[in-house]
């Protein structure tokens, strides 16, 4: 399984997938033009990841603003994780937010209130 690593733009967040540490990392703004274009990878290599049997994932999130389509991504990246967790696989997520930013602190709380995997907000 190889890394994922997809530099940050104004618009996209950068994007760290290590599979030897089991982390998929997401940190800044979210609106690209074409939020399929960059999660469909990600979004493949979630479920690649998970499929090796025994494999856990924690989804490191610092993402400071997120568009309707990355937001739908994101649903799309929590629903492997949930259909994960139900098979026995160890996943995670942990958000976090500044306490300045309340949009986003709300956001992730909603995500958390509709997933039974563990999932964190944190806010600082």
């Amino acid at each position: 399984m190889k890394d994922l690593h997809i530099p940050s733009s104004q618009a996209t967040p950068s994007i760290v997938a290590n599979p030897a540490t089991g982390t998929l990392a997401m940190r800044g703004d979210s609106y690209p033009e074409n939020a399929f274009e960059l999660f469909g990878p990600v979004i493949q290599w979630v479920e690649t990841y998970l499929e090796a049997e025994g494999q856990s994932l924690t989804l490191e999130l610092e993402l400071l603003y997120l568009n309707t389509s990355s937001i739908k991504a994101m649903m799309d990246i929590f629903d492997v994780l949930e259909a994960a967790w139900r098979d026995s696989r160890q996943v995670a997520v942990n958000w976090y937010f500044d306490h300045g930013n309340k949009r986003v602190g709300e956001l992730a709380e909603e995500f958390r209130e509709d997933y039974s995997f563990p999932f964190q907000v944190i806010g600082h």
